[in-house]
């Protein structure tokens, strides 16, 4: 049995480090199937899916030990039944999370059974199993990574970030050239444009959030057939130009120094 808990360590930890601390216990409420986590660095707040509770956990990003959650999100009138990944927008006091064929929005200061102030869902948006998500503040888009109403692959559709109801996404990232296999954890760099999704087949496929129709990621991190085996969490650390990536085969945290990512998109035609 996993032992549910946030671990803290130093951004530059190596080899077999000691955690600086963990958020542990009963109290926490915390699960043992967490598969995504986001922070909110302007509020300095930890932001965990609960699956098996059905809810969201929001904790302080000074928590440690058995400090139980100081806003908790659940209830029959949220819809949140069997999510396991999320996205926090700090700069527009949101939450996102991807529940069945639906994108749910909550207030980022929200508690207890409360409804979703938006739902994105409907056959035009052209989703089925919605899976992952992320925020561009900046160009104020949303991007899902989510299954085609086919069956037959995956997408990445792209809508304005405030999109409600059945509507159309604005572009379509899929195909073979594209080679998205279950979309895992997605984060976006604002500054540059870029869109880094986790794939199954063992490597990061980085886009441009302009991208459209069958094209192949323009950067790959991690392979493909490289040292990844089953990578799951991913985050971005573009001040040191580096991609953090947790791997469930190797129970490793993987940090990529990439400049070569961030620098070539900075210096691309329309980089920023």
């Amino acid at each position: 049995m996993a032992h549910p808990q946030i671990a803290v360590f130093a951004r530059s930890a190596d080899g077999n480090a000691a955690r600086n601390g963990a958020i542990e216990g009963q109290r926490t409420l915390l699960g043992r199937t967490m598969h995504g986590i986001d922070y909110d660095h302007l509020h300095d707040e930890i932001v965990v899916p609960q699956q098996f509770g059905q809810a969201i956990l929001i904790f302080k990003g000074s928590a440690r030990g058995e400090e139980p959650p100081v806003r908790v999100i659940q209830g029959s009138k949220t819809r949140l039944v069997a999510m396991d990944r999320l996205a926090v927008d700090p700069y527009n006091d949101e939450i996102y999370v991807p529940e069945g064929d639906a994108v749910l929005v909550f207030d980022r200061k929200a508690s207890g059974n409360v409804a979703p102030k938006r739902v994105l869902e409907g056959p035009n948006t052209g989703f089925t199993a919605a899976g992952t998500l992320a925020i561009d503040h900046v160009r104020n888009l949303l991007v899902v990574g989510a299954d085609l109403p086919s069956g037959d692959g995956s997408q990445l559709a792209i809508f304005d970030r405030t999109a409600s109801g059945d509507v159309k996404p604005k572009r379509v990232i899929s195909g073979a050239k594209a080679r998205l296999g279950n979309p895992g954890n997605m984060r976006v760099y604002p500054e540059l444009g870029l869109v880094f999704v986790v794939q199954q087949a063992g490597y990061v496929g980085v886009w441009s959030i302009d991208d459209s129709g069958d094209v192949p990621p323009r950067f790959t991190v991690g392979g493909p057939k490289g040292i990844l085996q089953k990578p799951r969490g991913l985050d971005l650390d573009p001040k040191h130009n580096a991609v953090i990536v947790s791997d469930k085969g190797l129970n490793a945290v993987m940090t990529f120094e990439v400049p070569q990512v961030f620098k070539a998109a900075s210096s691309a035609p329309g980089g920023r």
